[in-house]
């Protein structure tokens, strides 16, 4: 193959690359969070000591509200480390709560037991 057509494909190949990276992308955030009117809603799940999503970092914008879906085996208690500190005790079942956090930084959000990092807020 002569030097131009080298040339030629190397866009090609860029573009087919940067395509699957951000396709690999929305598919990772839309697991997670989802942006609504109301907020951005993120859906947890837990199973007996196991949390879902497992210490993820999600991005969330100052001031918005967050609102956790919480679908749990039984109940728990889980505490948000922002500015003032945040505590959710939810029952068995499904439930939602909503949090803001007015300040940048990461925000962990954890349970104590069983002692884990549920997931992470990087709010900016």
């Amino acid at each position: 193959m002569s030097r131009r057509g080298h040339v030629r494909l190397a866009p090609l190949a860029a573009s087919l690359t940067l395509v699957l990276l951000f396709s690999l992308s929305a598919c990772a955030d839309d697991e997670a969070d989802s942006a609504t009117d109301e907020g951005l809603s993120i859906d947890l799940t837990r199973e007996g000591d196991e949390f879902m999503p497992n210490g993820a970092r999600i991005d969330v914008a100052i001031g918005e509200p967050v609102i956790l879906s919480i679908a749990s085996d039984e109940a728990g208690e889980l505490h948000v480390h922002s500015v003032p500190e945040q505590e959710i005790a939810y029952d068995a079942g499904t439930s939602e709560y909503e949090i803001t956090i007015d300040r940048p930084g990461v925000v962990e959000v954890e349970s104590h037991d069983p002692d884990l990092i549920v997931l992470q807020l990087e709010v900016r």
